[in-house]
């Protein structure tokens, strides 16, 4: 079952997380006051609509609660931000991840219960968006406008599994190019294809962005 998605304000971050969700297939429903902004999203995600998020009787109208994960990027507007927060925690929201402006922002959205608390200037909307995907994916490096190496968690999907087993090059177009050990914590660069793949392990894979895709959604996104 496709997990669904909400990303509330449709800036430059949001936008991001909106166009890298909607890339990986996922369900996403982009919320904004703008109407330019909407217009722009109206064939790149799955629904948008210009809406007020503050106003809780939208959000209802909206079906927010049936959504899994909710992000808020509002821009500027603290307040905005907040008050959104606060009433889809009341709503009963699964997952909110909500972008801060400054520790401040932070310190208060923690305390009102987001469940993820991110800062734009830190982090990438890709790399983000990977990790509101799955759990299991841990980094995301990218190499050029199409390549990046990823930093997984070996799903239950991968453990007990051989890498010749699961024959990644030519099943997936990328490689394993070297396996972390859960309990020693050792890195075993280069691993042979008899390598057995345990509970913890973290593989870090390099491929093309489309290839990497197509692995995660098989083998590492867990239901």
């Amino acid at each position: 079952m496709k997990r669904e998605f909400a990303v509330i304000g449709l800036g430059r971050f949001g936008g991001s997380i909106c166009r890298e969700l909607s890339a990986e297939g996922m369900d996403v429903l982009a919320i904004d006051t703008t109407e330019s902004k909407v217009n722009e999203f109206r064939n790149i995600a799955s629904h948008a609509v210009i809406a007020d998020a503050t106003d809780e009787r939208v959000l209802k109208e909206l079906g927010i609660r049936n959504i899994d994960h909710v992000i808020v990027a509002i821009g500027e507007d603290i307040q905005a931000s907040i008050l959104t927060t606060l009433m889809l925690k009341e709503l009963g929201i699964k997952k909110i991840t909500v972008k801060a402006q400054n520790d401040y922002h932070e310190k208060v959205l923690n305390k009102i219960g987001a469940d993820q608390v991110i800062h734009p200037e830190r982090d990438m909307g890709r790399k983000i968006a990977h990790s509101i995907i799955s759990n299991n994916i841990l980094d995301h490096l990218e190499l050029s406008d199409d390549h990046s190496i990823v930093e997984i968690k070996a799903s239950n999907k991968l453990v007990g599994r051989t890498l010749v087993d699961l024959d990644i090059r030519a099943n997936y177009g990328c490689n394993v190019v070297a396996i972390k050990s859960g309990e020693t914590k050792e890195i075993n660069v280069s691993p042979m294809a008899t390598e057995t793949i345990s509970q913890n392990d973290t593989l870090v894979i390099i491929g093309a962005d489309r290839d990497i895709s197509r692995f995660e959604k098989q083998l590492v996104i867990e239901d």
